[in-house]
């Protein structure tokens, strides 16, 4: 072999290594950084999703399901672990940075992703509890209107078959 002959060889070996290290690069950009806590990853909450403690909500205003609201209610909730919707997450550890912007694979714009802590997946109560409450004006309306009187009534009532109202 003459040396032009090494040289391509070792340029050819040079190639497959810088492509091998390149592509180590992409899988742990893509692959292991997603397994940050809190990161929101495809992987980490395909698992969560798995086990129960992660669900998604979809996105639909028009039927009364706006996850801009219920992101920013849900942050009150002792079960969340971390919720994404938006391009946002937040997290109960990092509650005090607020939102912060979420990069991951999925922008998260159709569905609220809610995570649930581990501790709590046993915690049956409502988890949207503030859409079931009544507006304060029918509560107000509800305490002013008058209880109905019970009806009396003057016919006695069969002990027999309570169908007429003559004693057997």
């Amino acid at each position: 072999m003459e040396f032009k002959d090494y040289l391509t060889v070792a340029v050819a070996v040079i190639a497959i290594f810088s492509a091998f290290a390149g592509g180590i690069r992409w899988m742990v950009k893509h692959y292991l950084n997603e397994l940050k806590p809190n990161g929101g990853s495809s992987m980490k909450d395909s698992m969560a999703h798995n086990t129960g403690y992660a669900v998604d909500l979809t996105h639909d205003p028009e039927s009364g399901v706006d996850c801009s609201d219920i992101f920013e209610k849900l942050k009150e909730d002792k079960r969340v672990n971390y919720l994404i919707f938006n391009k946002k997450i937040w997290s109960k550890d990092k509650a005090r940075l607020g939102n912060r912007p979420y990069t991951g694979s999925n922008s998260h714009t159709k569905h609220l992703h809610i995570s649930i802590n581990d501790g709590h997946g046993d915690d049956t109560s409502p988890w949207f509890w503030w859409m079931n409450t009544p507006k304060t004006v029918n509560q107000i309306v509800a305490a002013l209107s008058s209880i109905p009187a019970k009806k009396a009534y003057k016919t006695e009532v069969c002990t027999c078959c309570k169908l007429h109202g003559a004693k057997s």
